[in-house]
C-alpha cells in the first residue's frame, strides 16, 4: 500500500501546486501493443494515418528517446505500473494461462497511487500481470475493468499449433465470455473509456486504455476494415488512432481538455517475425524481444494544455519507470512505499529551459539478463545470445523464424547512429569505463544470470498454489 507521506512540491516554481491542490489532473493512458517507433505519423509513418495521435504531439510534447523496460508483455506493463525494472518485481517475459504468479500484493501500481489521491480509475484492454484471482486488476487498484487477462494470441487459433485454452474476455473480476470477436475489441475499449470519463467527470479520474493490438492476430472493424495505405495492420493502428480521438472529442465535449494529461505510448517495439502483419521499427535496429532499440525505443507523446508547451520536442532518454513517479508529483499523490527505480521527469514533460534527464543510466533487460546500458547519447550493448529473423518475415499471420546470434560488447554513439551499426568503443574508452561501472552496480542490485550473479534488491512475485 502507498505510504503516508506526500511527495516534495509539485514542481520547481510551483506553478501548478496550488491547482493540483483543488482538483489534480485527470490521466488518460493509451498504451498500445507491439507497435513500432516507426508505424505513428509524429514519427515518420507515411502509410498509415494517425491524426489524433499527431495531434497530441503537435499540441503537446514528443519524445524521441523514450524507452521500455524490457522488449515483452508482461515485463513491459509491471514497469509502467509500478515504476521498477520488472526483475526487481520478479514479472519476467509474458505470463501464460499456466502461469500461476502475477504482481504481488505489496506493490504500489499507479492505480493505486491515484486512488489514494481520491481518484476513479479504470483499464480498458490488455493486462497481463496475472490472470488468477490475486493478481486481476481490480485487486490492485482499478474499479472498472473490461479487457483480456493475456495476450490474444493465448487462444486455441494460434498459427502455430500451440495448445491454448478458450481465450476470456473479463468484465471486473468475472469471464464475461471467451473468444471474443476480436474485430470488435478496439472501439469497445474506447467506447468504455469515453463512458468512463462521462460518469466521472466531476472528480478526478484515471484511464489505462491498454489496447490489445495491433499484437497478432489482428483484427480490425468493419469500419476500418480496408481503409489504410498499409493492409489490415496499417487498419488496425488507425482503428487504435480513432480511439484516440473518441477519448480526445469527449474531452473537449465536457470542458476537461485543460484538466487532463494524456499519455499515449507502446509497449515494445514491432514483432518483425510476422512481415505484414507487423509494424515498423523505422531507422531502428531489430524489434520486440530485443534490446537494440526497435525493440526497446517507442513513441511517447504527452499533451496537457496549459501546463506542456504545445511543440515540444524531447531528446533526453526517459523510460516508462519514470511515468508512475512523474504523475505522482504533478498530482501530489503519496508514493510507494517500497523502492522503484522511476524517477520524476516532469522538468522535461514540461518543457523547462535546461531539463536534462534524471538518469545517469538507464538498464536494459531481457529477462534476468542485463542486455545493455545506456548513459546520454551513449549504449553500451553487453555481450549476450539475442534473436533476429532467419530468412524471410511471414506473412498473412502466420510467422517467419528467429535464430539465436551472438552479441558482442559494442558501443554505439545514438546521438550520431540511431540505427546502432557503428562500434565506437575504441574511440571512447572511458564511456566504456562509465557504463561498465554502472552495470556492475545494477549486477548487484537486480542481478544478472548471463554473469552468474544474484541481485540484493529483488522481490518476490505474488504466487498462488504451491
Amino acid at each position: 500500500m502507498p505510504a503516508c507521506l506526500l511527495l516534495g512540491p509539485l514542481l520547481a516554481g510551483g506553478a501548478a501546486s496550488g491547482w493540483a491542490a483543488e482538483r489534480p489532473p485527470n490521466v488518460v493512458l493509451v498504451y498500445a501493443d507491439d507497435l513500432g517507433y516507426g508505424d505513428i505519423g509524429a514519427y515518420g509513418a507515411k502509410a498509415i494515418r494517425t491524426p489524433h495521435i499527431d495531434r497530441l504531439a503537435t499540441e503537446g510534447v514528443r519524445f524521441t528517446d523514450f524507452y521500455v523496460a524490457q522488449a515483452v508483455c508482461s515485463a513491459s506493463r509491471a514497469a509502467l505500473l509500478t515504476g521498477t525494472y520488472p526483475n526487481r518485481i520478479g514479472i519476467l517475459g509474458a505470463l501464460f494461462p499456466t502461469s500461476t504468479n502475477g504482481i504481488a500484493d505489496g506493490e504500489t501500481t499507479l492505480a493505486e497511487v491515484l486512488k489514494a489521491r481520491g481518484y476513479a480509475t479504470a483499464i480498458y484492454g490488455k493486462w497481463h500481470l496475472g490472470h488468477l484471482p490475486p493478481f486481476l486488476p481490480t485487486r490492485h487498484g482499478f474499479d472498472d475493468y473490461l479487457g483480456l487477462p493475456y495476450s490474444n494470441d493465448m487462444w486455441p487459433s494460434h498459427p502455430e499449433r500451440m495448445q491454448f485454452p478458450p481465450l476470456p474476455l473479463y468484465s471486473g473480476d468475472a469471464v464475461l465470455t471467451v473468444n471474443p470477436d476480436q474485430a470488435q475489441l478496439t472501439g469497445e475499449y474506447g467506447r468504455r473509456a469515453v463512458a468512463f470519463i462521462e460518469r466521472n467527470r466531476e472528480r478526478p479520474f484515471f484511464v489505462y486504455l491498454a489496447h490489445t493490438m495491433p499484437h497478432v492476430p489482428i483484427f480490425a472493424s468493419d469500419r476500418f476494415r480496408g481503409r489504410s495505405r498499409q493492409g489490415l495492420y496499417g487498419d488496425v493502428v488507425e482503428e487504435i488512432d480513432d480511439s484516440v480521438g473518441q477519448v480526445a472529442a469527449a474531452l473537449r465535449r465536457l470542458g476537461l481538455e485543460r484538466e487532463t494529461l494524456v499519455f499515449f505510448a507502446s509497449d515494445n517495439g514491432p514483432w518483425l517475425s510476422y512481415g505484414d502483419h507487423a509494424g515498423s521499427a523505422g531507422p531502428l535496429r531489430e524489434g520486440k524481444g530485443t534490446a537494440f532499440e526497435g525493440g526497446v525505443r517507442v513513441p511517447f507523446v504527452a499533451r496537457w494544455p496549459g501546463r506542456i508547451p504545445a511543440g515540444t520536442i524531447v531528446r533526453e532518454p526517459a523510460m516508462t519507470i519514470d511515468v508512475l513517479p512523474t504523475i505522482a508529483r504533478l498530482v501530489g499523490a503519496p508514493p510507494p512505499d517500497r523502492p522503484i527505480d522511476g524517477l520524476d521527469i516532469s522538468p522535461l514533460l514540461l518543457g523547462e529551459a535546461g531539463a536534462r534527464s534524471p538518469h545517469d543510466a538507464l538498464l536494459f533487460y531481457y529477462g534476468t539478463e542485463l542486455r545493455a546500458v545506456r548513459g546520454g547519447r551513449f549504449k553500451l550493448v553487453l555481450p549476450h545470445r539475442s534473436q533476429t529473423l532467419d530468412g524471410p518475415a511471414g506473412s498473412g499471420g502466420r510467422p517467419g523464424k528467429y535464430r539465436q546470434a551472438e552479441v558482442p560488447l559494442a558501443l554505439y554513439d545514438l546521438g550520431a547512429d540511431v540505427g546502432e551499426t557503428t562500434d565506437v568503443a575504441s574511440a571512447h574508452p572511458d564511456v566504456v569505463k562509465r557504463l561498465l561501472e554502472a552495470a556492475e552496480k545494477a549486477r548487484e542490485d537486480l542481478g544478472d544470470s548471463l554473469t552468474g550473479r544474484t541481485g540484493r534488491g529483488l522481490r518476490e512475485p505474488g504466487r498462488v498454489g504451491p
